[in-house]
């Protein structure tokens, strides 16, 4: 089959590697019909070195279930299922808490010997506990955002629910990405009334006002920081959703937080160090966020999407083929494109 392996920054090549098979009982195989590249993708785009074996790339994919291990009863060959970013057995204390991503007996896709998401198919270990069946007959035209909840939409759901947004709390949200736009259309769920969307891309600041955000502010740095700080009479917003990752992205956060605000963060630190001293402490600030447990939330949020109530599969404005992976990450890495979804 084919699939996608990075061999060092810059380097996507797809290449032929071995059909995935069941390897133990409670394994299923998954023929993947939609995939795509995230935005954590584009870190090892940007920084990994060279690798003669490659790694194996994707976490976020729908598929048809293939075949099923002996064990494996939720799910059976020919059910569409969505797939979280991590697998799981969805038993054990972490998961039973809501901490999926932490799970006992889990792991990531791409790693320890499991292939990548960005692949005509995928063995997925702990079937019963990862995957979540879609209703049967359901329109094609959902599929894009039922991918979505194979982690961007939930991971900014995530970020949303960890700093407890609700309709009387304001909001700010960092980053103008998809997850940072997911996180808009969260927080608006969450019954949010004003949002301010922090981002300099028209076209995807658009959206963001389409999925709820009430004020956008392009400045950055003490730029943004004071504009955003004018927008709300000095104090700042009771909820900062940091989408970026970045050292700068977290010291907006802290400069746009109210007294006793939040600041939940979902994007992938690229940093190690960061202010937690007085200026954290001094206006009691909580510090929050993580790795999204997807599978905590997909049965909640897939009603919506079946619904038409939300459309976060517009966050997708390139479609392409396996064969172009290359190409769709160059062109999210060139902000070209905002997220690429992979059609099989």
């Amino acid at each position: 089959m084919r699939a996608t392996f990075m061999y060092g920054a810059g380097d996507v090549r797809v290449i032929d590697v071995p059909d995935p098979t069941l390897q133990q009982p409670t394994d299923a195989v998954v023929r993947v019909v939609q995939a795509c590249i995230c935005g954590s993708d584009l870190h090892p785009y940007r920084s990994m070195p060279a690798d003669e074996n490659g790694t194996p790339m994707g976490h976020e994919f729908l598929g048809v279930v293939e075949e099923t291990g002996t064990d494996v009863t939720s799910v059976k060959k020919g059910d569409l299922v969505v797939a979280p970013f991590a697998w799981q057995d969805n038993t054990c204390d972490f998961c039973r808490e809501g901490f999926q991503a932490s799970c006992r007996h889990g792991g990531f896709w791409a790693a320890g010997g499991i292939g990548g998401g960005q692949a005509e198919a995928v063995r997925v270990p702990q079937a019963d506990g990862t995957l979540v069946k879609v209703p049967a007959g359901v329109d094609a035209a959902l599929l894009p955002s039922l991918l979505t909840l194979s982690d961007v939409f939930a991971t900014g759901h995530h970020a949303a629910v960890r700093a407890k947004v609700n309709a009387r709390t304001t909001v700010t949200v960092i980053g103008d990405g998809a997850v940072g736009l997911m996180a808009v259309l969260s927080a608006k769920r969450l019954g949010a009334e004003r949002i301010i969307l922090m981002g300099r891309h028209k076209a995807r600041t658009d959206l963001g006002l389409e999925f709820g955000a009430t004020e956008v502010v392009a400045e950055r740095g003490q730029e943004g920081i004071e504009k955003v700080l004018a927008l709300t009479g000095g104090d700042g917003t009771h909820t900062v959703l940091e989408c970026v990752g970045h050292m700068p992205a977290y010291q907006q956060a802290l400069g746009v937080a109210r007294v006793g605000g939040v600041i939940s963060r979902v994007g992938v630190p690229q940093y190690n160090d960061g202010d937690i001293g007085w200026n954290l402490f001094g206006r009691n600030l909580t510090l929050t966020g993580g790795p999204a447990p997807v599978r905590h939330y997909i049965e909640e949020l897939m009603p919506d999407v079946l619904d038409g109530k939300i459309e976060p599969g517009k966050v997708f404005d390139r479609t392409i083929g396996i064969e172009e992976t290359p190409a769709g990450y160059q062109a999210m890495d060139d902000r070209e494109a905002l997220k690429v979804l992979v059609q099989f």
